[in-house]
């Protein structure tokens, strides 16, 4: 996963060792030099997120990490501090101050390229989530929720599967502060029954359980649909970086290192659940603005309507910072033969099974609308034409290669999609303008065409094949 990554600092030679480290993992790097530069970056670059120095002349890390917060334009970026300080009221100050993490100079690489994926991948995700909110708020059907900040941290639900003693009693006594509800076992079997059984707003796990691998328990969180955005806190010794970076990468959210301080925990613990709350929030009020105008009352899946206002949108935000996008069109091979052949209702119940694999076998954040009749589109955010043209074959595959059980009775059918892909393309024409939507998905129902007539039941490339 490529980023945008802003790392600021005072010490030149501090910035340069950042910016070799994140480049030779291939990400895009700004520098800046002191905290007003670093604002000026941020609205002229908008990078995805942000390496923060806390000691720096004239305006510190921390009221740089507080402007930004009170910024609603930049407000949602993440903020990753990095400095010299290790004190444990330090590192409160800067989480208070709206940080996401705290990292100790010199830093630990491992820690470092974990933690900005996991932010990252958090980032990608809510701003979908927001951009989708203000589509829906473009159409006139929703109010927009307001930030993470404003959002209240207390009486949430805490799970925490831990099996010392010691470390349990402070936790309760911690987070109780907050008058959070707090389960707890000591086994990863008795968190994951009660994950899927209870409703929670944060897990807390222990990576340093005495028989039980408190990562294994985070994959399976993360498999589960009801378990899937619930926040996972890790708790780990100081030797566990290696564990730590396998569980961000599985899906955690934030760790602490033992030996708890108290007021850390709670620092953490409010951060996130209070994103857990704007997370929900967001997703409940897009979810009341889906309405008849805006889906396919077959499918479930956006409309044309949606798109066409959806996708401009996107474009335009992808467009500015230089991040691909693909769109992948792809309708059902000789669909007219199973409506004459089997009714109606059939070609309905096959439908909505290519809208639901097509659904399950995408990321959260594309976007998938039926375009009409059996045409369906996916609109895919950060996603270049070899990556998009895998995930085609991937979705061809799951259609063609399990037969679709239809209540006909014949029992089960045998379907294909064909698909075309094409990338957006940021060339300006002599307007000044970027190419459009619908230049897009001209040039993959090209593509598609060219899969038709080369066959079927195959992904072609824009341009391939001419």
């Amino acid at each position: 996963m490529s980023a945008r990554v802003l790392v600021v600092d005072d010490v030149l030679p501090n910035v340069k060792l950042l910016a070799a480290k994140l480049t030779r993992e291939y990400f895009d790097v700004v520098t800046a030099n002191s905290g007003p530069e670093a604002l000026e970056r941020i609205h002229a670059q908008h990078p995805d997120i942000v390496l923060l120095d806390v000691m720096m002349p004239g305006m510190d890390g921390f009221e740089v990490c507080e402007k930004i917060r009170a910024d609603p334009a930049i407000m949602h970026i993440p903020v990753v501090m990095v400095t010299a300080l290790s004190d444990a009221s330090d590192r409160v100050r800067g989480l208070e101050a709206g940080a996401d993490d705290f990292l100790t100079k010199p830093v630990n690489d491992v820690a470092l390229f974990a933690r900005v994926r996991s932010l990252v991948r958090l980032k990608m995700m809510t701003d979908e989530w927001r951009l989708r909110e203000s589509t829906s708020g473009q159409l006139g059907m929703l109010v927009a929720t307001d930030s993470v900040h404003t959002q209240t941290a207390e009486a949430a639900r805490v799970l925490v599967v831990e099996d010392s003693a010691i470390d349990l009693d402070k936790i309760v006594e911690t987070v109780a502060r907050d008058r959070d509800v707090v389960t707890d076992t000591d086994t990863c079997a008795g968190g994951l029954e009660l994950a899927l059984a209870e409703e929670f707003e944060l897990i807390v796990i222990s990576l340093t359980l005495m028989r039980e691998d408190g990562l294994r328990l985070c994959s399976q969180l993360r498999s589960h649909e009801k378990t899937r955005q619930i926040p996972i806190l890790l708790l780990a010794d100081e030797t566990d970086m290696d564990r730590i970076a396998k569980g961000l990468e599985l899906g955690a959210n934030d760790y602490l290192i033992k030996p708890i301080d108290r007021n850390e925990l709670l620092a953490r613990t409010r951060t996130q659940v209070r994103r857990k709350r704007y997370q929900d929030k967001l997703r409940a009020n897009y979810e009341a603005s889906l309405s008849m105008a805006l889906t396919d009352s077959l499918t479930g899946l956006f409309n044309r309507r949606y798109l066409s206002a959806h996708l401009p949108r996107l474009l335009d935000r992808s467009g500015g910072n230089n991040k691909p996008v693909s769109a992948l069109l792809f309708d059902i091979d000789h669909f007219k033969v199973v409506n004459d052949t089997w009714g109606h209702g059939v070609g309905d119940e096959v439908l909505k099974e290519v809208a639901q694999r097509a659904s399950r076998n995408l990321r959260n954040f594309d976007l998938v609308a039926r375009l009409g009749g059996e045409e369906f589109v996916v609109i895919m955010p950060d996603t270049d034409g070899n990556q998009a043209a895998a995930v085609a074959e991937r979705l061809r595959r799951r259609i063609a290669e399990e037969p679709f059980a239809v209540s006909a009775p014949v029992g089960k059918i045998d379907v294909t999609i064909s698909i075309g892909v094409a990338l957006a393309d940021w060339t300006l024409d002599a307007e000044g303008k970027p190419e459009s939507g619908d230049a897009l998905l001209r040039r993959a129902d090209t593509a598609l065409y060219q899969a038709k007539r080369s066959g079927r039941n195959r992904v072609v490339m824009d341009g391939a094949g001419e």
